[in-house]
C-alpha cells in the first residue's frame, strides 16, 4: 500500500486530542504558575486559572479558524508550513527531552517577587498562556490538523479535540499543586521528556507528510 500524505495526518477525535496534549500541556508552565500564585488568595488563583486557561482556548481557536486564511494571505504553501512546523515541533522536542530540570524546557522566565494584581494578570496571558502552554508549535499544530481536515466530521472532531484540551489545561492548573506533590521533581522532569518525545514524533510526522506532498508533485525528466 501506498503512504500517502493523508494517511500520515490524525484523522479521529483521540488522535487529535493527544497531538494536542503533546503539544499544549501545560507542564512547562506548572512552576511559573505555582510561583506566581504562591501567597495569593484562592480567589486570584482561580482568577489566574480562568484568565490563562481562556487565552490559552482562544490562541487554539484562532489558528483553528484563521490558521489557514493567513498562509493563503501570505501565499505559503500547506506544505512547506508543514515542513516549517515539522522543524519547529522538532527542536521543541528535542529541547524537552534534554532537558534535566522541569525549568529547563521554559521558553521564558519571569520574575513574580514584586506583582500586582494587573501584572499577574499579564503574566498569566503572557509568558504562562503564551508560550509556555500554546506557543508557536501549538499554533502550526492546529493549522495543519485543520488544513487536512477537509471533512465537516473531522473538523468537528478537531474543535471537540480543542475545547476537551483546554479542559485539561483548566483542570492541570487547578491541581497543579497536588500534581507537582504527586510526581515529585524527576516525576515532571520524566513527564515533560515523555511529552518530548511525543512533540518530536508529531514534528518528524509533519516534516514526512510535507515533504511527501511536495515530491509527488515533482515530474522527473530523463
Amino acid at each position: 500500500m501506498a503512504i500517502t500524505p493523508e494517511l500520515l495526518v490524525p484523522s479521529t477525535f483521540q488522535h487529535y486530542l493527544l497531538g494536542l496534549f503533546a503539544v499544549a500541556n501545560n507542564f512547562p508552565a506548572i512552576g511559573p504558575f505555582l510561583t506566581l500564585s504562591q501567597g495569593v488568595p484562592s480567589s486570584q488563583v482561580r482568577r489566574v486559572i480562568r484568565i490563562t486557561t481562556f487565552s490559552s482556548l482562544l490562541i487554539m481557536l484562532g489558528a483553528y479558524f484563521l490558521g489557514t486564511a493567513v498562509l493563503q494571505f501570505f501565499g505559503i504553501s500547506v506544505s512547506a508550513f508543514q515542513i516549517a512546523g515539522g522543524l519547529l515541533l522538532g527542536f521543541s522536542g528535542l529541547s524537552m527531552l534534554n532537558a534535566t530540570d522541569p525549568g529547563d524546557s521554559h521558553e521564558k522566565n519571569f520574575d513574580v517577587s514584586r506583582m500586582d494584581v494587573g501584572q499577574m494578570t499579564s503574566s498569566a496571558i503572557v509568558p504562562i498562556s503564551l508560550p509556555l502552554t500554546t506557543g508557536a508549535g501549538t499554533m502550526s499544530t492546529i493549522t495543519v490538523y485543520a488544513e487536512a481536515a477537509r471533512s465537516l466530521d473531522l473538523r468537528l472532531q478537531l474543535f471537540a479535540a480543542i475545547w476537551a484540551m483546554a479542559i485539561l489545561i483548566g483542570l492541570m492548573f487547578t491541581f497543579a499543586t497536588r500534581l507537582t506533590r504527586l510526581l515529585g521533581h524527576v516525576g515532571m522532569t520524566v513527564l515533560i521528556k515523555v511529552m518530548g518525545l511525543f512533540t518530536l514524533a508529531i514534528g518528524v510526522q509533519f516534516i514526512a507528510t510535507g515533504a511527501s506532498t511536495l515530491l509527488s508533485r515533482v515530474t522527473l525528466k530523463i
